[in-house]
């Protein structure tokens, strides 16, 4: 049973290299496997690469139905070449015994001419006269000979080729799908029981932006809900970054990326800034020109709560480094609600609080020494926060500030900043992706996580 296993984990393997792995957001049935995270243990070997295939796609695998096309293909070759062999081998025995008389009729007109019996030689030479019209016969027939050989060799190429290929279809469990599709889902369900240990890690990479539209101002934001129920995969959408109330809900994903489907809300005050998460079932956002963060409820259309956060800069005060009203930035990641801004207090530099999602309240906060205008975007994961060097052009992570420990470190992700201006930039730990607005466009970026096992 484990050498099986193994063959199957190799299997799985061999597809995903072949594949994107970095694709995020809606996906057709042939570009369904989806890297969520990878882990190792303490003593660095690997525990387990989490990945999420859906249900049947083996039974459908693209990859395996061209193995079974191409060995097909192979055998009704090879069933040709047989048939051609066996005529050219038929062929050629006739070639080559004709070949033999042409040379001993030449040699025997030779040895007439030698012995000067004139009589004969005449008669003979009116044959030779004519034999000599078939002398170029003789190379043709060596090419016909050597053609031969190449038709034995390729006959064995090809049966070297099927014996390969009915090798590796049984590696491949056979076209046994039902069997493999078994197994397949049994493997699923120890990746997603080990998925669900490795709730949170550190951030150790960042995969190419997937541009999933190209919408609105150069400014703005757009999220799904992490604590959405299961088919709730609503989409919503914000364009600028001050003095407006309207907020698009699209159905879905594939709604947002294909259609203008969408139904608006109009929120009781404009918002402030790029920094709203919606959460829940509701939004929070930075209530224009003041440190009041509300909660407004998409189901009753009402303010459920709204809270000032007391001595936080706001009107452009404490921005990002890219300006537009980035003030207080609201954010969530595994442990909850999270609010990013800064203080005089704390001489301008980044204060990060954990909000109680319901009353609004700040759990805790911390301090960091890292200035607040001097950062270009910022995100949570796992409460840990991290820190763009800047907004555009060159984009990397560098710097990281950990709840945990209460302590910081400098790092070097690199973050590919496709349209060269990034607005927003929020992690989503439902999808475990960072959504982001780049410069007019709506983009998605996988994340890689290190897990210590404990």
């Amino acid at each position: 049973m484990e050498s099986e296993e193994n063959l199957l984990n190799t299997y799985l393997l061999l597809l995903l290299l072949g594949s994107h792995l970095t694709l995020v957001g809606p996906s057709t049935a042939e570009e369904s496997w989806q890297v969520y995270s990878s882990a190792q243990d303490s003593d660095g070997r690997c525990v387990c690469t989490v990945v999420a295939p859906q249900q049947a796609v083996c039974s459908r695998d693209a990859r395996t139905k061209q193995l079974r096309q191409l060995l097909e293909k192979v055998q009704n070759m090879s069933q040709s070449i047989e048939v051609l062999d066996q005529r050219t081998q038929r062929d050629l025995q006739f070639v080559e015994k004709m070949e033999v008389q042409l040379k001993g009729l030449e040699n025997k007109f030779k040895q007439v001419e030698d012995g000067h019996e004139s009589n004969i030689a005449r008669q003979y030479k009116s044959i030779k006269a004519k034999m000599e019209e078939l002398r170029p016969l003789i190379p043709v027939l060596e090419a016909y000979k050597a053609d031969a050989l190449l038709v034995r060799q390729f006959k064995e190429e090809a049966a070297n080729v099927t014996e390969l290929l009915g090798t590796l279809q049984e590696q491949l469990g056979g076209l046994d799908y039902q069997e493999l599709h078994s197994r397949v889902l049994s493997l699923e369900d120890r990746l997603r029981a080990c998925m669900q240990r490795l709730a949170c890690g550190k951030l150790t990479g960042i995969s190419e932006p997937i541009t999933i539209k190209t919408s609105g101002s150069r400014f703005g934001s757009w999220m799904t809900d992490p604590l959405a129920p299961s088919g709730d995969n609503r989409v919503w959408y914000m364009d600028g970054y001050h003095n407006n109330r309207f907020v698009r809900e699209y159905q879905s994903m594939y709604d947002f990326m294909s259609t203008d489907n969408f139904t608006s809300h109009r929120l009781p005050h404009p918002w402030s800034g790029t920094g709203q998460v919606v959460y829940n079932g509701s939004i929070y956002y930075n209530k224009f020109q003041s440190h009041t963060i509300i909660k407004f409820d998409f189901s009753s259309s009402l303010i459920s709560r709204s809270r000032q956060l007391d001595f936080a800069g706001y009107n452009n005060m404490y921005h990002y480094s890219w300006g537009g009203h980035s003030d207080i930035d609201l954010m969530v990641d595994e442990g909850g609600l999270w609010a990013v801004y800064a203080t005089n207090q704390n001489a301008g530099n980044i204060v990060l609080s954990q909000l109680n999602p319901n009353t609004l309240q700040i759990i805790r906060s911390w301090t960091t020494n890292h200035p607040k205008r001097s950062a270009g975007e910022a995100f949570m994961i796992c409460g840990t926060l991290y820190v763009t060097n800047g907004y555009s052009g060159g984009t990397k992570v560098y710097y990281a500030y950990s709840t945990n420990s209460s302590t910081y470190e400098y790092i070097d992700i690199p973050l590919t900043n496709k349209y060269s201006h990034l607005s927003m930039l929020d992690y989503n730990p439902r999808d475990r992706a960072l959504y982001a607005w780049n410069n007019g466009h709506q983009v998605l970026y996988n994340v890689t996580l290190y897990h210590i096992i404990q």
